[in-house]
């Protein structure tokens, strides 16, 4: 079970329809799937189509009060499950703050929870801040892809993140975790900006950076407000066909064919 974080602290860069995206492109191809919604926002939740739950949600297995088996429910996806988010969530971060071993909690939920379900991959989708929910998905993950939008304003965005990643790893708190990958969002190629960006982006991160570029499309902001994600809204635009690349690229790197 490998555990992939979409996390950036900046709002707005496409963080969340890339944790659908790739959860539902990787169902799409046989891959058991586990998306955990940990914004208290929920609109990873609502962006599949289910409902924000507070007894569903990870506030009581963060607290140690539940499992975490017992909050996953099916979504109407196939291959997809979800831990569904909820406002409640924004109130674990005052609590869990105050405990010793926060920075590792959710690793450890994590590996009880490979035990006794099968699933290929965990997508944590995180909220848009540099909390406790936030630094504790970024230890509890073996990989993590940053969602970064083609504007100037992204990159000081990437450092900082960057730099967090970093001071995780140091810690020794939990396992090393690894930068695997930054995915362009919001990209327009009719403007030198985005060019621009991805090169500049391309220079210090050649290994990590995808190919696939994720277009700036109505469709892929619309998708939500109907609980669908990009594949089934507009299977297709431009938004899913490069959706659809960016998770073969995913599974690419790693060696993994789709399932049959």
């Amino acid at each position: 079970m490998k555990v992939i974080a979409i996390a950036n602290q900046k709002g707005g860069v496409g963080k969340t329809t890339t944790s659908i995206s790739l959860a539902a492109g990787l169902a799409a191809r046989g891959k058991s799937v586990l998306l955990l919604d940990l914004d208290p926002q929920a609109n990873a939740t609502s962006g599949i189509g289910s409902e924000a739950s507070s007894e569903g949600c990870m506030y009581h297995p963060l607290l140690g009060e539940a499992k975490i088996e017992n909050k996953i429910i099916n979504s109407r996806i196939e291959n997809l499950s979800l831990v569904p988010g909820d406002m409640d969530l924004a109130g674990v971060e005052i609590e869990l703050a105050q405990t010793p071993d926060y920075l590792s909690r959710l690793r450890t939920i994590l590996e009880n929870l490979s035990r006794v379900r099968d699933f290929d991959y965990v997508i944590l989708d995180t909220p848009p801040s540099l909390g406790v929910l936030m630094t504790s998905a970024l230890a509890a993950a073996d990989e993590i892809i940053i969602p970064l939008q083609c504007e100037w304003f992204g990159l000081e965005g990437l450092a900082k993140i960057v730099h967090v990643i970093e001071r995780i790893r140091e810690s020794g708190v939990t396992a090393p975790v690894k930068l695997e990958g930054i995915v362009m969002t919001m990209y327009d190629s009719r403007t030198n900006l985005s060019r621009s960006v991805v090169e500049e982006v391309q220079k210090f991160f050649p290994n990590e950076l995808y190919k696939a570029l994720i277009p700036r499309t109505i469709r892929i902001g619309e998708a939500p407000s109907f609980g669908q994600t990009i594949f089934e809204h507009d299977p297709r635009g431009a938004g899913s066909t490069a959706y659809a690349a960016f998770t073969e690229e995913f599974l690419s790197r790693r060696g993994d064919s789709p399932s049959e």
